[in-house]
């Protein structure tokens, strides 16, 4: 429990359920679905689309999402959704390599993989939800008709983005009204986005992925060189599949399978497990070192062998296994920081992440992104959707593992995380923040199991990334831990941006009851009822 003579979050706490997200807006919306008899997979759905609207910098429907969904908590019953989208079917490497490129430009119509997003809303809804479109993305349509106030976190990231939003014609009408980024408190409205929004509403899917939106982007994405084609967009279809899991002590976390990029969470902990971490100074550096080495080999794991299992074969049982982890682990000085290599992957700052959970236990872990902020900084003429930027996450090496390909998915950077207990779920939690978000989620649960935290407390503090051999230190980490880190050999910066948000519910089976929390590097609150 925090010390309340500081400033500081109190747990959110509910019998009938809670919603934990990074804005207000978006967490009323869950709310009030689950208050009309809506349950987890509706409100996390109303949350998102919300979400699109009110943090446009962070997510949107021009973008891809992942979910973890337990119904009545029920692990034997959870499902993976993997809700990312694919390479047109003429990107070929070889047309790429023969225009002279070595690798796929972050601000281009190239970067733009077909968005996945409204497929996975449209697959969850119809399998799990209890609602319909019209009902869970009414609050968006409002929020993006009549306006939403702009709140502090969100001002700050869109006025950072100006100069990459005005290289846009439609990018720079739609998110730069006035010629600038709206500055907190004032009142932005998208009705580009509401009308696109009302026609998925009225269609389902159908109404993103063909017809008059789907033409638009595709017709402008044609304009700019890009090899996308209708076929594309009505191709894209959503995966269900079983999660992938680790145990750690005495706690299973779950998350989806490749291409997405949860395994690297599940390497770290399988790493960190060898460790007696509750013994140690969470705050201290001993942790932190530990944290970071677990980060480096993790990383390298990854960006050497995860890619879209459809089209290249990845090692998941060995990645995922005890001896593959200890094998990592015996390179690791406790002492010192080891001279690992390091492949250095794209870094990126924005994606949103949000938790719910209803009264029947229903409970959903669910992220949406459209990789960097804004994505790609494209906008179609008359839809007001920014495009990601995923494709740049494919790699122009033939005979690498994601290298891009024809309707290939491209190795993700965000993930969602279950915790369970004796096959119960006990915290559908999420960190976001592009690269970090493997690091920030082993740290909250790390924080969780081995100190004691509750999801604000661990949420709550103070991280720190090892990236492209720097350690990058929020203010929050105490002078001594940095004097400790650098004692060891360790690079340290302080880093002006926090690292990334996130979300946690858990679950008192004890009490029956709920308490939530949500990060206070962002402008989202957790609420119960």
């Amino acid at each position: 429990m925090r010390d309340f003579h500081f400033p500081g979050r109190s747990t959110a706490h509910g019998l009938n359920g809670v919603a934990a997200t990074s804005h207000p807006a978006a967490t009323l919306a869950a709310i009030d679905i689950l208050r009309a008899g809506g349950n987890a997979v509706d409100a996390a759905i109303a949350a998102s689309a919300t979400l699109c609207v009110v943090e446009p910098q962070s997510t949107g429907i021009g973008g891809d999402c992942f979910a973890v969904y337990a119904p009545g908590s029920d692990m034997a019953k959870a499902i993976a959704v993997n809700g990312s989208g694919c390479a047109p079917a003429k990107a070929n490497v070889d047309w790429f390599l023969e225009q002279g490129m070595d690798r796929i430009g972050l601000f281009t119509a190239h970067a733009v993989t077909v968005p996945g997003a409204v497929d996975a809303w449209d697959k969850l809804l119809k399998a799990h939800g209890t609602m319909k479109f019209d009902q869970v993305l009414k609050a968006a349509i409002d929020y993006a008709e009549d306006g939403f106030v702009v709140a502090p976190r969100v001002s700050r990231d869109w006025a950072g983005q100006h100069d990459k939003l005005s290289k846009d014609a439609n990018a720079s009408k739609v998110y730069l009204p006035g010629g600038r980024a709206p500055a907190r408190g004032e009142v932005h409205r998208n009705p580009w986005l509401a009308e696109t929004f009302r026609t998925i509403a009225a269609e389902g899917r159908d109404g993103f992925y063909e017809g008059r939106v789907a033409k638009d982007i595709v017709d402008y994405l044609n304009s700019l060189g890009s090899l996308h084609t209708l076929d594309d967009f009505s191709a894209q279809q959503t995966e269900i599949l079983d999660p992938i899991q680790t145990s750690y002590r005495d706690y299973h976390i779950s998350t989806v399978p490749p291409n997405n990029p949860g395994i690297t969470t599940l390497i770290m902990l399988n790493i960190l497990e060898g460790f007696d971490l509750a013994s140690l100074n969470p705050h201290g550096a001993q942790r932190l070192h530990l944290q970071a080495e677990a980060t480096r080999l993790a990383y390298n794991a990854r960006e050497t062998w995860v890619a879209d299992p459809r089209q290249a074969d990845v090692p998941v049982d060995k990645l995922l296994s005890k001896e593959f982890a200890a094998e990592l682990r015996a390179q690791i000085n406790p002492d010192k920081a080891s001279d690992f290599d390091y492949i250095r992957p794209p870094a990126h700052p924005d994606t949103i992440f949000l938790s719910v959970v209803d009264k029947d236990r229903n409970a959903i872990s669910f992220i949406n992104s459209t990789f960097f902020p804004f994505g790609s900084g494209l906008v179609s003429p008359t839809t007001g959707v920014a495009l990601q930027n995923r494709g740049a996450g494919f790699r122009l090496e033939p005979d690498h593992p994601n290298c891009i390909a024809p309707g290939k998915r491209p190795l993700h950077t965000i993930t969602p995380g279950m915790l369970s207990k004796d096959g119960r779920t006990v915290m559908p939690y999420g960190v976001m923040g592009g690269q970090y978000q493997p690091v920030g989620q082993s740290q909250v649960v790390t924080n969780v199991v081995d100190f004691g935290m509750d999801p604000q407390e661990a949420l709550d503090m103070p991280r720190a990334f090892h990236f492209d051999e720097e350690y990058q230190l929020e203010r929050g980490v105490p002078a001594e831990t940095e004097a400790g880190l650098q004692a060891m050999g360790h690079k340290t910066i302080r880093f002006d941006t926090p690292h990334g948000g996130g979300q946690a519910i858990w679950i008192d089976w004890e009490n029956n009851s709920l308490m939530g929390g949500s990060d206070p590097r962002k402008d989202g609150i957790a609420l119960g009822y």
